[in-house]
């Protein structure tokens, strides 16, 4: 087949917006052309979609059968993309307007995919509860909500250790389902490269039934009552969602009354969704590598939005090497211990001409320092006039262990960090544009507290994750209902500060 990316999905397919010192001395005159073969101000090397593979490579398997790995890139080299050069830019034009405070991210999803757990219903009733949430926060906070999903593609992990001790042998860590299998024993954890080739086709399933949910009519407003699950039916989130779907159901059935039905407004009957991972295995990122047809650009057609997590984040690394030549829009996890320097760098390097909608700032800084180490961030890229996307993880910074050995996040301490990272926003007179959860429809024990305040002792009743704890849906209807009410306080001084500042 063509290497080339289509922009849209064929008409046949329901159509979906699913999309170094020496650096940092050059900053002010790097700038690229359009073309995405350019020189690298670091290593003076052209761009190509293989050029990484030359640089340092953080949290990459090492695989035993090197040839058995070079015939599974070959193959998905002549696979289909998942998804389209054209939702991408989509994608990006919704982060643009977020980053000027028209809009807001809700992304969400497993830490984690898996093949053992993989049905229809995981993601249907993971594709509800984001539902949920997006109608709580554009009708509390009448603000437009862009959904991306952790999902179709989250299936390699970094890990803290390249190694673990199971039943008293050291054994490689288990790096998610793309890579190796959880069963603890040396022969399943060896990188096996035909797991790319099934994470792939689960993709594509994943990404099949996303299309027609929000496509085909199971997202259309009308049916706002069905999204909720039964396990949450009677709890204090589900009583105030019932009533904002009740109000909605009211305004739909007086607009239909006007003329104004589903059949003519596309908005109601379907929604806009996409997905992301973190691109951590650039075996499987390089070879779903295209480069659209229409404009000659190069687009990661694994996802519509890719990530650099917080290891591989280094601008002289292969990770940012690789996502500097594609065109998706981009995310960058960053803690506190983040270097202000580095980013910039960073941003150089992914982001030149500073495009607004490129880049998200995933700021994973933890409950007890959020406080202290954002705002100096906040102001030093404001003042250098950067273009970002200010979105909050309060999972990655919070995990702590159990005293029964279980892992878990605290709703409390989740709650706490994006309560202090719209607190910080307010003070500076920024946009707080967007939240990021680990969490499932499912109805898990492994975050503690939220309405019905689950304790340590309820983690073992239903611990399902392969890797960190998830919010459950309740939970995570519950935290979209505090956001809502968070960024509806938000929206009015905000409003008037962007008022004054274009007088």
């Amino acid at each position: 087949m063509s290497s080339s990316a289509p922009s849209s999905a064929p008409s046949s397919a329901p159509s979906s917006s699913l999309a170094s010192s020496s650096l940092a001395s050059s900053r002010s005159s790097v700038r690229w052309t359009k073309d995405p073969e350019t020189k690298n101000p670091l290593t003076k090397d052209l761009w190509r979609k293989d050029a990484w593979r030359n640089l340092p490579r953080l949290q990459m398997p090492e695989y035993p059968d090197a040839a058995a790995l070079r015939s599974v890139e070959h193959n998905l080299e002549q696979l289909p993309p998942l998804v389209f050069a054209g939702e991408a830019r989509a994608l990006e034009r919704r982060l643009a307007q977020a980053t000027e405070g028209k809009g807001f991210v809700l992304q969400g999803g497993d830490c984690a995919e898996s093949f053992a757990q993989y049905s229809a219903e995981s993601i249907r009733d993971l594709l509800k509860v984001m539902l949920e949430m997006a109608v709580v926060l554009t009708f509390s906070a009448t603000c437009p909500v862009v959904k991306i999903g952790r999902v179709a593609g989250q299936f390699a992990k970094p890990r803290s250790a390249p190694t673990e001790i199971h039943s008293g042998q050291e054994i490689p860590s288990y790096r998610g389902d793309s890579i190796n299998d959880l069963a603890p024993n040396a022969a399943a954890r060896t990188p096996d490269p035909q797991r790319m080739i099934q994470a792939y086709h689960q993709s594509s399933g994943t990404l099949n039934l996303l299309r027609a949910f929000t496509q085909g009519g199971f997202a259309d407003l009308h049916k706002v009552h069905q999204w909720t699950h039964n396990f949450v039916k009677e709890s204090q989130a589900h009583i105030a969602y019932r009533d904002i779907a009740q109000r909605i159901t009211e305004a739909i059935a007086f607009m239909e009354a006007c003329g104004i039905t589903s059949q003519a407004v596309a908005q109601v009957r379907e929604t806009d969704f996409y997905t992301s991972h973190e691109a951590l295995l650039l075996h499987y990122e390089e070879a779903l590598t295209r480069k659209d047809s229409l404009n000659g650009e190069y687009y990661d057609c694994s996802a519509h939005l890719l990530w650099l997590g917080e290891r591989t984040r280094s601008p002289a690394g292969a990770h940012a090497e690789f996502l500097r030549g594609v065109h998706n829009p981009l995310g960058v996890k960053c803690s506190a211990d983040a270097k202000h320097d580095e980013l910039l760098q960073l941003l150089d390097l992914l982001n030149p001409h500073n495009r607004a909608g490129r880049i998200s700032l995933i700021v994973r800084m933890g409950a007890e320092n959020i406080s202290s180490a954002l705002p100096p961030l906040l102001r030093r890229l404001t003042k250098e006039g950067r273009n970002i996307l200010w979105i909050c993880d309060p999972m990655h910074g919070n995990t702590v262990r159990a005293a029964n050995g279980y892992k878990t996040r605290s709703f409390q301490t989740i709650m706490h960090e994006i309560e202090t990272f719209f607190a910080v926003h307010r003070s500076e007179g920024t946009w707080p544009g967007g939240i990021h959860l680990e969490m499932t429809g499912d109805s898990v024990t492994e975050c503690i507290g939220g309405a019905r305040a689950l304790k340590e002792a309820n983690l073992a009743d239903r611990y399902h994750t392969h890797c960190d704890p998830r919010l459950n849906a309740e939970q995570a209807l519950e935290v979209g209902f505090l956001v809502a009410d968070l960024l509806a306080k938000h929206q009015k001084p905000h409003a008037e500060t962007a008022k004054q500042a274009a007088k």
